[in-house]
């Protein structure tokens, strides 16, 4: 359990009713107390990142990586359709 700081700075941000419903339901997914203290804590784990670059970056790379594996089975399966059609002639 955190221990309780003082909090005295404010932040405001406008949402449209669609973005404060989307966070209200994910209260309730999460458990989370109040769309306050969600937003505080995806903050916390915003700030507690390396970096978001570090963390852009390796989503990046795991997205390449899954690019070229699918790249890899379409030529598989392209070859497999062609092999397929050249011996059913």
């Amino acid at each position: 359990m955190s221990v309780f700081r003082p909090r005295s700075r404010i932040i405001s941000i406008r949402l449209s009713e669609d973005e404060y419903m989307g966070l209200k339901r994910l209260c309730d997914d999460t458990g989370a107390r109040s769309v306050s203290d969600l937003a505080r804590e995806g903050m916390r784990s915003l700030i507690n990142e390396r970096s978001r670059e570090d963390a852009l970056g390796s989503w990046t790379e795991e997205f390449r990586s899954q690019m070229k594996s699918l790249d890899r089975k379409i030529e598989e399966l392209a070859a497999g359709i062609l092999a397929a059609k050249s011996n059913g002639k």
